[in-house]
């Protein structure tokens, strides 16, 4: 019976220090979102110009879907959470830090996104209008 006993009190106890795990790393969830620029270099973005801003931005954005995607994934596992938060978080959290700083730059800048480009005409397409334009001149 004794036996038993201790082994219900080890269970409760690690049941316990599992909860408190999960309720001190949700705790950093909510915390990151303002803690986000101490991760990055604030004068990393000085220096840039507006083209360098925006392919840095796209860059941003593109890794932080990544991340997001990658502890969204590792949240449907078993202990999901727990390993989110340890594997991603901080690169996460780093990544957010550098795209707000990124962000302030192009506001400070005054920058504008770049129209997307027409996209370019297909062979077939140019050698008629090359042919209409010989014929025209002749």
């Amino acid at each position: 019976m004794a036996a038993s006993f201790s082994f219900s009190l080890r269970g409760f106890g690690a049941l316990f220090a599992l909860l408190a795990a999960c309720l001190a790393l949700s705790g950093c969830a909510g915390v990151s979102e303002t803690i986000a620029p101490a991760f990055a270099d604030p004068a990393k973005y000085e220096l840039y110009d507006c083209k360098q801003l925006e392919a840095e931005r796209k860059n941003l954005a593109n890794r932080t879907a990544d991340l997001q995607r990658l502890m969204d994934k590792a949240e449907t596992g078993a202990g999901g959470a727990v390993v989110s938060e340890l594997a991603y978080r901080n690169d996460y959290v780093a990544v957010r830090g550098q795209a707000q700083l990124a962000e302030d730059a192009w506001r400070r800048n005054r920058c504008r996104e770049t129209p997307p480009e027409a996209p370019p005409a297909s062979p077939a397409a140019s050698a008629k209008s090359a042919s209409k334009s010989g014929k025209a001149a002749r």
